[in-house]
């Protein structure tokens, strides 16, 4: 597509779209009461001789690539038709995966991070294309003005989106090198997010922004301090209070790395065993798992570091996902720059988006997995795992496979909803930046 045309489709959003809150369904929440034992959606809901085809398919799948625990959700025409943990939380504990177990979804988080940028984007408060980095630019922070490369002051907002922002991966991806970073910033491990796209401004660009395409974890970490600095709140504060609370959803939150700073009714995490340790992100010199500390899944923030349940992430599939039922939060508009390829622009949050009107986002760090699909014929599903695979990448062919058998064996047409059966009750656990289904 010429560029100009793009520029003139981007800008369209900014200058015809405006913020209807009408659009967002009103959600009760209920406080202050006695809250009855069936507001958390449990396995019950989903067990019975009905089901046996689905327990065996995914039974089947978890057994042959070594998955400790998993969450499946499957709804039809706005209709949570199917919620069910299976495995185990802990191998240590036994406890059993219950739909409400909360999951790191990894890179499924840009997905919340690209909406968050488009709500901006239909109040007015920021543009498509605005420039991110420069004096008259969002980010005009003196700590990433003069950066090495001047192509970078034509970075817009639209170009992160997209991953057209100039960074590849041909020398490593930069949110995992803290030990490279700290090194040559001369900073004290763990090493943040500001400080990572600091480094990264002190090299080359690989592209001319606007002229490629590389998947870039960095591009959406810089839009987590953009929506930040539009907002003058915290990413994560927003996201929550702006989408995912008037949503129902109040179980998600940002994850940790050690597994002493689970949040409630978070799983754990497992990879093969012969994955090697690494050293840790804190500087200790200690060689950690992968999983927990070898990595900083911290430092990902908006490109990654989200914690959900699969009925969590579904209530936000079915906000965006083009069909009326129920309301979206986003434009039509929106939602097509972010989805329809002709556009220029997407994919946007999603992985990938298809012609046929099938879109889906994966998401992967070590110890865990998840996708989620949307379907033109109504049907939209969410898969997430506790446990790496060896396969990598391919597992997500075979996840679709696995839904393919599961979808086809439930109830085209059900008669009830699911989510009646997860109200909306936000109860403090002690710690006052996070909210439990009780």
């Amino acid at each position: 597509m010429p560029k100009l045309k793009k520029i003139l489709l981007v800008g369209l959003l900014a200058a015809t779209v405006t913020y209807n809150p009408g659009a967002v369904e009103k959600v009760d929440i209920i406080s202050g009461k006695l809250v009855p034992d069936n507001v958390r959606l449990d396995n019950s809901r989903s067990e019975g001789g009905e089901y046996f085809a689905v327990e065996k398919s995914i039974r089947s799948f978890m057994h042959r690539w070594d998955v400790k625990g998993a969450s499946v959700a499957v709804s039809k025409n706005g209709k949570l038709i199917y919620a069910r943990g299976f495995g185990l939380v802990d191998t240590v504990t036994r406890e059993l995966t219950e739909p409400f177990h909360k999951f790191r979804i990894a890179s499924i988080s840009k997905l919340v991070t690209a909406v968050a940028v488009m709500k901006l984007a239909e109040e007015g408060r920021l543009s498509l294309n605005d420039k991110v980095f420069g004096e008259n630019a969002i980010l005009n922070d003196p700590y990433f003005s003069n950066p090495k490369d001047i192509r970078a002051y034509d970075i817009t907002v639209a170009h992160l989106l997209s991953h057209e922002g100039g960074w590849s991966q041909r020398w490593g991806d930069q949110m995992f090198m803290p030990l490279t970073i700290a090194d040559q910033m001369g900073v004290e491990l763990p090493v943040d997010t500001k400080t990572i796209i600091r480094f990264a401004l002190d090299k080359r660009l690989h592209f001319t922004p606007g002229t490629g395409r590389a998947y870039s974890n960095l591009g959406y970490a810089i839009l987590g301090l953009v929506i930040e600095k539009v907002t003058g709140m915290p990413y994560d504060q927003f996201c929550k209070k702006e989408i995912l609370e008037p949503l129902g959803i109040f179980d998600m939150t940002l994850a940790h790395n050690l597994p002493d700073q689970k949040a409630s009714f978070e799983v754990s995490y497992y990879e093969p065993s012969d994955v090697l340790p690494k050293p840790s992100v804190y500087g200790t010199g200690e060689l950690l798992s992968p999983v927990y500390g070898g990595n900083d899944i911290e430092a990902l923030g908006a490109a990654g570091a989200w914690l959900a349940t699969t009925p969590d992430l579904m209530r936000l599939l079915l906000a965006i996902d083009g069909f009326d039922s129920p309301p979206d939060i986003l434009s039509q508009l929106s939602i097509s720059l972010m989805t329809d390829n002709n556009k220029g622009l997407a994919p946007a949050g999603w992985k990938t988006t298809m012609d046929n009107g099938t879109w889906w986002r994966t998401g992967s760090f070590p110890g865990t997995a998840g996708m989620m699909k949307r379907q033109q014929d109504g049907t939209a599903w969410v898969v997430l795992l506790n446990s790496s695979t060896w396969n990598g990448p391919e597992i997500y062919s075979y996840i679709s496979d696995l839904m393919h058998r599961v979808v086809s064996n439930l109830k085209a047409e059900p008669d009830y909803d699911l989510f009646t059966w997860a109200l909306p009750v936000p109860l403090s656990s002690g710690n006052d930046d996070e909210l439990l289904f009780r």
